[in-house]
């Protein structure tokens, strides 16, 4: 089965100033990795329905970051979140591409579908935006699976080096979903302590500074992969960071390109056994443009 890649030109159009880690040159990047894949195939991602932003998001903080937008200038949310003339055309093609890719997997079961897309998502609240995303389009595409799609059991796997601050705190609560998330701690957004209160439907895991392949893998395999197992998912969606490589600027954890592929492949393995192969993964962070191409590569083929 191949796997579908779903992106769009215009998610380079999102530019925040000079020297900002989340530049277009990321989803470059990303395209070089996949294309070494042979038996991907390309859809152009279309941008999300307001319907489908409401899922997640108040509309009242839609209707802000509209005008915003709409006055055409480069505007500062917060020191790390630059929202530009064309951010939200690639926010919202960002988490178009996400619910695209489960209809896509809804309707064709046994594939996977990857949304090669920026700016990431899975630091923006309902109602804020931090942490370079506007709109969370995993969280987004996990309702828009229960709300469309009928799904009682939607797993979110979350791998990225920061805490999905953002896609918990939209998620908790909802018994149709699962959220598991390994990331580093102590690092930005300073949330997910497995030990913090936290709902019923939320399982976080840390990995400290200088952690490498041997930690992370038996963090998964002792603890988040044994979980997902037992949930006995219908749909696997995947926050796929890549800012756990050795090469990432940001954080400082010791990721190599196997380790992406290794989860890749043992997310797939699950998503065989309960889902019907069912499996939609979307990029978010990953900041070193040769350790995300190579961690592209390497995770795709993984998941296809």
């Amino acid at each position: 089965m191949s796997l579908l890649v779903l992106t769009h030109a215009d998610c380079r159009r999102h530019t925040p100033p000079e020297g900002h880690p989340e530049r277009p040159e990321r989803l470059d990047a990303a395209l070089r990795g996949i294309d070494e894949i042979k038996s991907h195939r390309q859809r152009p991602a279309e941008p999300a329905q307001h319907s489908q932003l409401l899922l997640a998001h108040g509309p009242n903080y839609l209707n802000s970051l509209e005008n915003l937008a709409a006055a055409g200038n480069r505007v500062s949310l917060d020191s790390d979140t630059h929202l530009g003339p064309g951010s939200l055309r690639a926010a919202s093609l960002a988490a178009g591409a996400a619910c695209q890719g489960v209809d896509e997997v809804m309707r064709d079961a046994g594939q996977s579908a990857f949304a090669i897309v920026r700016p990431p998502g899975h630091h923006a609240e309902s109602a804020r935006a931090m942490g370079f995303c506007f709109y969370n389009s995993i969280a987004i595409a996990a309702l828009h699976a229960v709300e469309t799609h009928g799904l009682d059991r939607v797993a979110v796997c979350d791998f990225d080096v920061h805490h999905g601050n953002g896609t918990e705190a939209i998620l908790a609560g909802n018994s149709k979903t699962l959220f598991l998330s390994s990331h580093q701690s102590p690092l930005y957004p300073g949330t997910g302590q497995p030990d913090a209160p936290h709902a019923d439907n939320v399982r976080n895991h840390t990995l400290p500074t200088g952690s490498g392949s041997n930690e992370f893998r038996e963090l998964w395999l002792e603890h988040l992969l044994p979980e997902l197992e037992q949930y006995r998912p219908q749909l696997i969606l995947v926050s796929a960071g890549f800012d756990a490589h050795w090469r990432d600027p940001l954080a400082q954890l010791e990721l190599k390109d196997e380790d992406y592929y290794w989860i890749g492949d043992q997310l797939k393995a699950l998503a065989r056994k309960s889902a019907n192969g069912r499996l939609v993964a979307s990029l978010e962070g990953g900041y070193d443009l040769k350790g995300l191409k190579e961690s592209v590569l390497a995770f795709g083929e993984g998941i296809e």
